[in-house]
């Protein structure tokens, strides 16, 4: 199947490594120019590289702060210099904080997770709106969680910032529908990334477990309702973002696609 992003310009944040690298080298493909923006200049060299070799037509690795409004600003300005315009946008970057209970939780940490997850995202999503509303043609991809429909009892913040990710997309797709523009959100679940493996390595600390009995554990305790009883890969969570950024998914808007293995129980 041509899906139509050969020379598409994207841009994902969180690029280098997990979920984004994943992401990037999916792009990679299907031949589209991909801008790739994290904090570690090495480690998205490396996620470039490894695009390029799959078919990346042209590549931008920027190492940036996305909590800062100037490193955004910057961002934008040399992917604009660069390629003129900005196609598609997967808003991936985020970080899960600790993971504690409500009542361990400081203001800095609740701040911190939002910060990131949330206001960054709106920045740079309003920095890119005015290329895509003037080519009309736009998509824009934001990597929400099952934990935003299915909450735990820990990591309330981080749960937070993923439900109202999750309101934000949908009334985004109701705003920029009519200018071309899909916005759709993509809910993983217990994808063995480097920020679940952090995550699983916290409990296996907390509760002196090893790393399989951790993991066993977070799974009984937390996704019991995963029917594929194993974790999911980053490029299976990497093609959904592919399909919900091409031309395939022309009628799709508003969306909220789970990659869970069943994780969420609702309907």
């Amino acid at each position: 199947m041509n899906l139509g992003l050969k020379d598409k310009v994207v841009l994902v944040t969180g690029a280098s490594k997990g979920l984004g690298a994943a992401i990037s080298v999916a792009f990679g493909v299907e031949g589209s120019k991909l801008i790739l923006v994290a904090r570690n200049q090495t480690e998205l060299n490396q996620v470039a590289a490894e695009a390029q070799q799959s078919g990346a037509t042209e590549t931008l690795a920027i190492a940036a702060d996305l909590t800062q409004t100037n490193e955004i600003n910057r961002v934008i300005s040399e992917a604009i210099n660069q390629f003129g315009t900005i196609h598609v946008l997967v808003n991936n970057a985020g970080i899960l904080g600790s993971f504690s209970l409500f009542e361990d939780l400081t203001d800095d940490e609740w701040f911190s997770v939002f910060n990131l997850n949330i206001f960054s995202l709106v920045k740079l999503t309003r920095a890119v709106l005015p290329y895509m509303t003037q080519q009309k043609w736009g998509r824009i991809i934001n990597m929400a969680s099952e934990s935003g429909l299915q909450p735990d009892a820990a990591m309330p913040h981080y749960g937070a910032t993923k439900a109202a990710l999750l309101n934000l997309t949908k009334s985004l797709s109701k705003g920029y529908g009519q200018h071309g523009i899909l916005v759709n959100s993509v809910s993983p679940a217990f994808i063995k990334t480097p920020m679940v493996e952090a995550m699983l390595n916290q409990i296996s600390q907390e509760k002196n477990l090893n790393s399989q009995e951790a993991e066993a554990y977070f799974l009984k305790e937390n996704r019991p309702h995963i029917e594929l009883k194993r974790g999911g890969t980053s490029s299976e969570v990497a093609a959904a973002v592919v399909f919900l950024a091409s031309e395939a998914a022309s009628f799709i808007v508003g969306t909220n696609l789970r990659v869970d293995g069943g994780s969420v129980a609702s309907i």
